[in-house]
């Protein structure tokens, strides 16, 4: 079975699910969609599709499934529209910056039974999946702790920052549905620390750029998660696992790995400069089983309900920042 495509969105991240439809086997790229013509036009004539807009690829009968890479505050709609027609979701995350219109989407998506998969990239990072399968075939028994370390190289703009609903929900949002694919039980309470460390203007406008957060689940497993908007070094991205028999970890990845040993020292080359290049074996193979859960007629994973539980975990820590206390999970949800 071929998958037949339409993508939403031509932009940074669309060109990269463009990448990765265009390059399974299982797949074909019918059609994108977006708003500026000459992005649309881009990618069609890199890649040999038709440029289409939103309505004629929700009518299309060539088209099994959309990827949604449109404007965050676009996302429920597209998500509720295509499901209507019938067809295969993949959504970027999030599905919405409100929980409660979450909520309303997903009661949709149930109601036409859709088939939704939200866009957590690093469940399908190679390093990540590897610790996961660790723990999985209990190398380092029980999980206990797991720690988790994300700091991007720099601050985006700060009109970004003002519409990205802040930095739990557009960035630890990735760490906190990493933290519950580590711990494999739901999170029970929060607690959250932030300040304005990198760039005042950050503050200004109503965000953090740094954070801290501890979650705990009912049998006391435990996750920290470290956040930063600036890391002078490059894309800061490692998790680690301790177990009741051990511990496995994820290190930071470099384009080249090699070391340099001379009289001055050891030197490594630096790390990958941002996601776009950290995390692309991951955007692949998202894609990848998005399209073999539909050919096989399997649910696919994350789903909008592990979209829901992340972005709650990120409302909890808003609600623990603000009051500063430790914020139950039975508040949020």
């Amino acid at each position: 079975m071929t998958v037949r495509f339409g993508l939403l969105g031509a932009g940074r991240i669309g060109k990269v699910h463009a990448r990765a439809v265009t390059g399974d086997a299982g797949a074909r790229l019918v059609a994108v969609a977006d708003a500026m013509p000459a992005a649309a036009e881009a990618i069609a004539a890199q890649y040999g599709c038709a440029v289409r807009s939103i309505e004629s690829i929700e009518a299309a009968d060539d088209i099994d499934a959309v990827v949604i890479c449109t404007p965050t505050d676009t996302h429920a709609d597209l998500i509720e529209r295509f499901v209507t027609a019938g067809k295969a979701v993949f959504c970027e995350k999030p599905i919405d910056l409100s929980l409660d219109r979450v909520k309303a989407c997903l009661q949709v998506v149930r109601a036409r039974k859709g088939r939704l998969m939200v866009g957590f990239n690093r469940r399908f990072d190679p390093h990540f999946r590897a610790v996961r399968a660790e723990i999985d075939k209990g190398s380092i028994g029980a999980v206990e702790m797991v720690v988790i370390t994300s700091r991007d190289p720099g601050a985006p703009p700060v009109d970004y920052i003002r519409r990205s609903g802040g930095i739990f929900r557009d960035m630890t949002i990735h760490d906190f549905d990493m933290a519950r694919f580590l711990l494999g039980e739901e999170v029970s309470e929060v607690v959250a620390t932030a300040a304005v460390l990198v760039d005042p203007a950050i503050g200004a406008a109503g965000d953090f750029d740094s954070v801290q957060v501890l979650l705990k689940t009912a049998s006391g497993k435990q996750a920290t998660i470290s956040n930063s908007r600036r890391a002078t070094y490059g894309y800061d991205q490692r998790i680690e696992v301790h177990g009741a028999k051990g511990l496995v970890s994820a290190e930071n990845q470099r384009p080249v790995s090699i070391e340099v040993a001379n009289g001055a020292g050891y030197t490594r080359p630096p790390l990958h400069d941002f996601f776009m290049t950290r995390y692309t074996e991951a955007y692949a193979a998202e894609i990848a089983a998005f399209i073999a859960a539909l050919s096989a007629g399997d649910a696919a994973a994350p789903s909008g309900e592990d979209g829901l539980a992340a972005l709650a975990l990120a409302e909890a820590a808003l609600k623990s920042v603000a009051e500063g206390r430790v914020v139950k999970m039975s508040e949020i949800l």
